[in-house]
């Protein structure tokens, strides 16, 4: 069962997802997609490595920051087979969605690959997603409230971001926006076209 937490920046969205976790399970499997380039992201990171360590929830972290699909398949697999000896299955977070895909846009952006190459990693991402048999929390960033990019790249990330948290929230079973840290479910307050 897939579960998508979507918010602004510093909007406790991924606060929400950890508390949501350890009330859903025993322990978790906690992907990291975000890239350091500066020393000021390599403190953002010590400290949110230092804060799942002292949780009292127990935390094992994968830092990867373009493979999530085939990160999710594998987990699948090996959970699947743990779980059939009794052990109960970890509950994986996957925080952030959008870092996955500005690191995917900057290495198209940088590289000479195919125009392809980030839609065809976003239906792996999807489909990986959808076949993933056990609890898994997406954090993800709304960047479509604010003003228009003047950069072409930034203007491409927005649509992409929006783009890909419409596909996702229709896989997921439930969709909480969190706003000044109050998250609310969207799924069941959805307008309906038989509502009408």
């Amino acid at each position: 069962m897939a579960i998508l937490i979507t918010g602004g920046a510093r909007s406790g969205k991924s606060a929400f997802a950890e508390q949501y976790a350890m009330h859903a399970g025993a322990r978790g499997i906690y992907i990291a997609t975000c890239q350091s380039y500066d020393d000021e992201m390599n403190e953002r990171i010590a400290k949110h490595r230092l804060d799942r360590t002292e949780s009292a929830f127990e935390w094992e972290t994968v830092e990867e920051p373009y493979s999530a699909a085939e990160l999710l398949g594998r987990l699948g697999k090996q959970i699947a087979e743990a779980a059939k000896n009794g052990v109960e299955p970890p509950v994986v977070l996957l925080d952030c969605l959008t870092l996955w895909l500005t690191n995917w846009l900057l290495r198209v952006d940088q590289e000479p690959l195919s125009g392809k190459l980030l839609e065809d990693e976003t239906n792996k991402l999807l489909a990986a997603i959808r076949d993933y048999p056990f609890q898994l929390l997406i954090v993800t960033n709304e960047v479509g409230d604010g003003i228009v990019p003047t950069y072409p790249l930034g203007r491409l990330f927005r649509d992409e971001a929006g783009r890909l948290n419409q596909r996702i929230a229709l896989l997921c079973e439930r969709v909480f926006l969190v706003t000044a840290g109050i998250p609310i479910e969207l799924k069941s307050q959805a307008f309906r076209w038989d509502q009408l």
